[in-house]
């Protein structure tokens, strides 16, 4: 039996606002689970949920962390977890939110390897030779040691590949290897029922690109001139490593044109909804929704029928 509801999605499918009407019929409050909306001040650029948008849902986990700061899977799993079984107990259904597939994973299968392995030595020495030979010259260095975790890694999400290699330098383990010990011998906290919505690419890509002039003209630049003056936040900080933000800091500080910024940051988010749906198929047991093809009453009836079954 389901203890709670997983919805996920890539970015711009509409997961937010079905998972608002959905939370308005269980009379619950949603948890979620994107890694950039947890960030302060990154409102435009994260299409961060408004409050008028929440219309009167309880939203945890959004909008509490320094953007100075880092946040980890560990932390992220230590902080949502304990939410999550205490509307469990109260007779109340969960409903997680988001796109960051680790956040989601870290929910449902109860690995602790990002709790062990670390030293920040290791991550200072990756990192400084990522500044001096670029990011590519670290991802090889992964490539070399777990491949196979190299395959589902971006070669410039430069945290994570250093994480993988950090994992394998501390415990003699490959990550790949870690993880799938830990699957076979785990057991998950929590029962969810798992949503992925999904839309026909076209229609994706083409909300995708609206979207993202959509924030431009609600003042996105201004979003991250107001970081980088008035918060002291710079490409440096983990948050400003994200799609939408890293690309017009280029703009801002003049290294290519306003239209080739948009059009770079279009490219790179439609990339990343297609990596964001592959790592769904390949790593969750969900139920799909096409919202090209089905309505959202029904989508959400489907959802409360699969939930009840």
């Amino acid at each position: 039996m389901y203890d709670s509801i997983i919805i996920l999605g890539a970015t711009a499918c509409g997961k937010t606002d079905i998972s608002i009407k959905l939370a308005k019929k269980l009379n619950t409050e949603i948890i979620n689970a994107d890694s950039l909306q947890i960030y302060k001040y990154l409102n435009i650029g994260t299409a961060k949920v408004t409050l008028a948008e929440q219309d009167g849902i309880q939203h945890h986990l959004l909008d509490f962390v320094e953007p100075t700061n880092q946040f980890s899977v560990a932390e992220y799993k230590s902080m949502a977890l304990p939410i999550i079984k205490n509307l469990i107990s109260n007779k109340k259904i969960p409903i997680i939110v988001g796109g960051t597939g680790f956040y989601v994973q870290s929910l449902i299968l109860d690995n602790n390897y990002g709790n062990s392995y670390k030293s920040e030595e290791l991550r200072l020495k990756l990192n400084q030779l990522a500044q001096k030979k670029g990011n590519m010259e670290v991802y090889k260095l992964l490539e070399n040691i777990d491949p196979e975790s190299a395959k589902v890694i971006h070669p410039n999400d430069l945290k994570k590949v250093i994480r993988a290699i950090e994992i394998y330098k501390l415990s003699g383990q490959k990550k790949s290897e870690l993880k799938r010990t830990m699957q076979t011998n785990m057991q998950s906290p929590i029962n969810p029922l798992i949503i992925v919505i999904n839309r026909n690419r076209d229609e994706l890509y083409d909300r995708i690109n609206k979207r993202v002039d959509m924030m431009v003209k609600n003042g996105l630049i201004d979003e991250i001139k107001y970081l980088i003056n008035e918060r002291h936040i710079g490409k440096e900080n983990q948050c400003m490593q994200a799609i939408g933000y890293k690309e017009f800091l280029d703009y801002i500080d003049g290294t290519i044109d306003l239209s080739s910024a948009i059009e770079k940051v279009k490219l790179n988010t439609r990339h990343y909804a297609k990596r964001q749906l592959t790592w769904f198929k390949n790593q969750l047991d969900a139920l799909w929704i096409n919202l090209s093809e089905t309505s959202q009453e029904d989508a959400i009836n489907i959802i409360l029928n699969a939930f009840y079954q």
